[in-house]
C-alpha cells in the first residue's frame, strides 16, 4: 500500500517535543493506484460524494461529543489460569477511606459527577491544557466538562464540521489526549465501560444536511421545528438501528455500556426529551442553524469515518424510501410500564447480536458503492473471530464467584 498525504491536514504536532510535521494520508494500491477500499478515510470521502450525488443535499455536518475517562492506574492480565483488571483514580468515590497521608475527601459519589467544579473536579487545569492543544491544532473547542462517572469522567465538546473533516479531527482529538494524558502521569481510555455500576463513555453524534446553504432539517411547523426529511432521516436511522450498532458501538465492551440504568440510549425511539432513546432532538435553540438530530448510541470506541459514513447511509435511506419513523416518545421512559416498554424495540444485547443484525441488514450501505461488501465481510468476520469468539471462550472473574463452589 501506498500513502499520499492530503496537504490540508498538515500541522505541527502538538504533543511532540522535538518539532514534528503531523499529516493526515489516503491509501493506494501500489499497482493500480486506485483508492484502496478498505481505507476507512476513503469510505467517509465516498460517502459524502453520494450525498451530494442523490441531490438531497451537499453537506453534511457533524458534531460528536466523545467521552472519556482520565485514570490514575489502569493494569490487566490474561492467562491460562488468571484473568483479572483493576482500574483507579484520585477522583474514585471507592477510595473516600484511602489511607493517603492525608486524604483530602472530595471524591465524587457514583454517577454524581456531572459536573462539580474543583476541588471535586480535580481535571479541570488539565482539561483546559487539552484545549488548548486542541486549538493549537486547528480544532475549534467550544466546552469542557467533568462527566456524570467518578474516577475522572470527561467531556471536550469541538466544533461541528464536514464529515471526513470531523473524522480527522476525533482521531486527532484521541491522539492528544491520550498523549496529554500520559504526560501528567495519567492514563486516557476511551473504552466505553471501564467501571461497573456508573456510567460509561458514550460518543453522541449530533448530524444536519445542508443545500445551497440552508439546513433541510429545519421547519418551523414542525414536531420540534423538524422538516418532513428530517423525520425521514431519522425514520432510516431507526429502522436501521440495530445493523448500525456494529459499526458505531463495535467492541464487546460497548454492549456493557448500551445497559438501561445508565442514562444509556437502549431503546430505538426518537424524542425530543428521553436520554434513553436512540435519537434526542435538541430543543434548547430555535434558531434555523441550530437545528440538528442527536444520534445517542455511539461511543468513542468506533471508527469515526465509518461510524458517520453509517449513520449518513441510514439517514439517506430513511429519506429515499420515505421511512416515518413514528410517533415521538416524549414520555419519561424509566417511568413507561413493562407492556409499554415491551412494544419499544432495543439496541442488541451483545456485539454478536449486532453483528448478525449487520449481516442481515446492510444494502443500504451499499448504495454508490461507499462500503462495499468486502469491507463489511471482513469487518463482521474479524469481530466474530479476534473479538466475540475471543471473549466468550475466556472464563470471566465473576463466573468463579458465581460458580466455584457448584
Amino acid at each position: 500500500m501506498l500513502l499520499f498525504p492530503d496537504p490540508t491536514t498538515a500541522l505541527i504536532d502538538p504533543v511532540c517535543k522535538v518539532p514534528t510535521l503531523s499529516i493526515t494520508c489516503n491509501i493506494k494500491d501500489p499497482i493500480t493506484l486506485e483508492s484502496y477500499t478498505r481505507d476507512v478515510r476513503y469510505i467517509a470521502q465516498k460517502a459524502e460524494a453520494y450525498l451530494q450525488s442523490t441531490g438531497i443535499a451537499d453537506t453534511s455536518f457533524w458534531g460528536p461529543e466523545a467521552e472519556f475517562y482520565l485514570l490514575n492506574d489502569i493494569r490487566y492480565g490474561q492467562s491460562p489460569n488468571s484473568g483479572f483488571y483493576h482500574v483507579d483514580s484520585v477522583e474514585g468515590s471507592w477510595n473516600s477511606g484511602r489511607e493517603e497521608n492525608p486524604n483530602l475527601g472530595y471524591k465524587p459519589r457514583y454517577k454524581e459527577g456531572y459536573f462539580p467544579v474543583p476541588p471535586s473536579d480535580t481535571l479541570q487545569d488539565l482539561r483546559s491544557e487539552i484545549c488548548l492543544k486542541l486549538i493549537e491544532a486547528g480544532i475549534d473547542v467550544e466546552v469542557h466538562h467533568h462527566e456524570v462517572g467518578t474516577a475522572g469522567q470527561g467531556e471536550i465538546d469541538i466544533r461541528y464540521g464536514p464529515l471526513t473533516d470531523i473524522g480527522d479531527k476525533i482521531a486527532l482529538y484521541k491522539y492528544i489526549i491520550k498523549n496529554m494524558a500520559r504526560e501528567n502521569n495519567l492514563v486516557a481510555t476511551f473504552m466505553p465501560k471501564p467501571l461497573f455500576q456508573d456510567n460509561g463513555s458514550g460518543m453522541h453524534v449530533h448530524q444536519s444536511l445542508w443545500k445551497d446553504g440552508k439546513n433541510i432539517f429545519y421547519d418551523p411547523q414542525g414536531y420540534s421545528l423538524l422538516s418532513e426529511d428530517a423525520l425521514y432521516y431519522i425514520g432510516g436511522l431507526l429502522a436501521h438501528a440495530r445493523s448500525l450498532c456494529a459499526i458505531i458501538a463495535p467492541t464487546t465492551n460497548s454492549y456493557k455500556r448500551l445497559v438501561p440504568g445508565y442514562e444509556a440510549p437502549v431503546n430505538i425511539a426518537y424524542s425530543q426529551r428521553n436520554r434513553s432513546a436512540c435519537v434526542r432532538i435538541p430543543v434548547y435553540s430555535k434558531s434555523e442553524k441550530a437545528k440538528r438530530i442527536e444520534f445517542r448510541t455511539p461511543d468513542p470506541s468506533c471508527n469515526p469515518y465509518l461510524a458517520f459514513s453509517a449513520l449518513l447511509m441510514a439517514g439517506l435511506d430513511g429519506i429515499q424510501n420515505r421511512i416515518h419513523p413514528g410517533d415521538p416518545l416524549d414520555k419519561d421512559l424509566y417511568d413507561l410500564e413493562p407492556e409499554e416498554l415491551a412494544d419499544i424495540e432495543s439496541t442488541p444485547v451483545s456485539l454478536g447480536d449486532a453483528l448478525d443484525a449487520l449481516e442481515e441488514d446492510h444494502e443500504y450501505l451499499l448504495k454508490g458503492d461507499v462500503f462495499t461488501q468486502d469491507v463489511l465481510d471482513v469487518w463482521i468476520d474479524y469481530k466474530r473471530e479476534n473479538e466475540v469468539d475471543a471473549v466468550n471462550i475466556r472464563p470471566h472473574p465473576y463466573e468463579f464467584f458465581l460458580y466455584h463452589d457448584i
